[in-house]
């Protein structure tokens, strides 16, 4: 009966840690794929502009407003956007390998967050403007913006990715180190 019991707990601790992995390859995941999502957005933009400008170049001389230097330099920005591009979805396959990676091994430490409500004003450049409720957290070992924000959504405050970034002027998602304070807004506060 004893073994018996060991072996339900040891299976419910192995069920935390799994579900402690998933979590954060999740959030991980979202992270990147909000990357990519961003990085797309910016050509659209660009080939948008492109056209726009063939458009001004194929128009009649009285309306021209772009040169073909204009335009040529538009492409090579385009190109040179298009090859970060690339190097980021390479980096995302490379991240996405070693999170299957640490998947299989050991798992990884759980964001703990203890939550102080506490309203801002437009004081310093790291803190959003304009009155806000919501939360300072400090960011601990292995913490990524995306387990940060899932932590808080667990406890009922229901804030993106994008909104902590919103409320943290100059916060980089890729990186942020130990001991990093930032601050979780409320946006179901009053």
């Amino acid at each position: 009966m004893a073994v018996l019991t060991v072996s339900v707990a040891q299976a419910q601790a192995q069920d935390s840690a799994t579900q402690q992995q998933i979590d954060k390859l999740t959030g991980q995941v979202q992270d990147l794929l909000d990357a990519q999502a961003q990085q797309g957005k910016r050509i659209d933009d660009l080939v948008k502009q492109i056209s726009d400008l063939s458009d001004k170049v194929n128009a009649p001389q009285a309306n021209n407003n772009a040169s073909a230097d204009d335009l040529k330099a538009l492409a090579e920005k385009v190109q040179e956007i298009d090859q970060k591009r690339q190097s980021d979805r390479e980096l995302i396959l490379k991240q996405l390998d070693k999170l299957g990676k640490v998947a299989a091994g050991a798992p990884t430490p759980h964001v703990h967050v203890t939550p102080n409500t506490t309203t801002t004003g437009g004081g310093d450049s790291t803190t959003p403007s304009g009155p806000q409720k919501g939360y300072y957290y400090v960011v601990k070992d292995g913490d990524y913006l995306s387990t940060i924000a899932k932590a808080y959504r667990d406890q009922g405050v229901k804030v993106t990715t994008s909104q902590i970034l919103k409320a943290n002027p100059g916060l980089d998602a890729n990186k942020l180190y130990t001991g990093k304070k930032i601050f979780i807004p409320d946006p179901n506060a009053p």
